[in-house]
């Protein structure tokens, strides 16, 4: 006679079994979910970087210039020793920005973002244009750069590797060039 019983204890051994399997999974952790792509967000952003930072040498205001770079970037100019930091590199501008013929523009050709969204580079081509020392005539170059940058915590793109090569060399402008 207890039989009829059977089957209400097998539905609650069934359940109470399903009840502690679904607790021996896990949740998704957030390093499970994948992140979202946001390279091409962050490819604008460095177009947009970019921009700035040529705009703000032209104020050819140092703490403007060099606010674009990391605290522990390097740049590796020509003709140039290797300026190790920001407070190097803004030590190296102080003089090229105070140089009443100075002009730096440059803009990328190409910008590649990490998958992991935390580092990427841009390539591109720059015009520069100074005095010389010696003769004190007005001389200008053209080359390309590649910057390596790394994502700050804030979101933001700051510069770890400036990178520059001349392609072609410092030589004396003509009026307009």
């Amino acid at each position: 006679m207890p039989r009829p019983l059977a089957a209400p204890i097998a539905v609650l051994l069934l359940a109470t079994c399903a009840m502690l399997f679904a607790g021996c999974t896990q949740a998704p952790t957030a390093a499970s979910i994948p992140a979202p792509d946001t390279r091409a967000q962050d490819e604008q952003a460095i177009r947009d970087t970019e921009a700035a930072w040529v705009k703000a040498f032209a104020t050819k205001e140092p703490a403007k210039a060099e606010a674009f770079y990391a605290d522990d970037a390097d740049s590796m100019l020509p003709d140039t020793p290797l300026m190790a930091g920001k407070q190097a590199i803004l030590a190296g501008m102080k003089p090229e920005l105070g140089d009443p013929n100075f002009s730096l523009v440059f803009a990328p050709t190409k910008i590649e973002i990490a998958k992991s969204g935390d580092i990427a580079y841009s390539k591109g081509w720059f015009k520069y244009t100074t005095t010389d020392p010696k003769t004190r005539r007005r001389v200008g170059q053209s080359g390309n750069y590649v910057e390596v940058y790394k994502k700050q915590a804030t979101g933001t793109w700051k510069v770890q590797e400036d990178i520059a090569t001349e392609e072609t060399p410092l030589k004396p402008l003509k009026p307009g060039e």
